[in-house]
């Protein structure tokens, strides 16, 4: 499948985020638009991947810069985990796993399709720290490997002004449960 946008479909999406970076500017204070925007431009499969996360119902905004590495990194910031994104298991052994009622598709399989990064519980407990996300909902995070092995996997959610992590079986899914990524341009 090649990864690109058309023109228009180009010119829809960078309208669209440049309108939410302009609207949440204390989400990265001191950045400036056109530097974003020629990094974005000048990597078509990046874009994509944001197109993904932006069609997905993520609405992915710039979070930080990294200075080693030059790059812009967005995280979704929809305000609850990502209509598009739930209803999945964790990864495709749980999927494998599941004898019935089977869900559509798994976290790590879709987050490595859209060409992004599931957030680990650091990154998510910073995207807390720039607004209020999935008060209602929940969202999947990288399992550490130990975890995973033992046949769970976690997630976080915000409730009482407060970040929680917890845990589940890899293989269960709710309506209310997604994830939320990173895509580094």
């Amino acid at each position: 499948m090649k990864k690109e946008l058309s023109k228009k479909q180009q010119d829809e999406l960078l309208k669209i985020v440049k309108a939410r970076f302009e609207k949440n500017s204390d989400r990265h204070k001191g950045f400036e638009w056109a530097k974003v925007l020629a990094k974005l431009e000048a990597n078509s499969e990046k874009l994509w991947s944001l197109n993904e996360m932006e069609t997905t119902g993520g609405e992915p905004d710039v979070i930080g810069y990294d200075k080693k590495t030059g790059e812009y990194i967005f995280y979704d910031c929809s305000a609850e985990s990502p209509q598009g994104r739930r209803s999945f298991c964790y990864d495709r052994e749980a999927l494998l796993s599941r004898k019935e009622n089977k869900p559509k598709n798994n976290v790590i399989d879709m987050a490595a399709a859209m060409g992004i990064e599931l957030l680990t519980e650091e990154q998510y407990r910073a995207l807390q720290q720039v607004g209020k996300f999935d008060t209602k909902t929940s969202s999947w995070i990288k399992t550490p490997s130990g975890i995973r092995k033992l046949g769970g996997a976690v997630f976080c959610d915000r409730r009482y002004d407060t970040v929680f992590l917890y845990h589940n079986g890899a293989e269960s899914y709710y309506a209310a449960r997604g994830f939320r990524g990173s895509l580094r341009v």
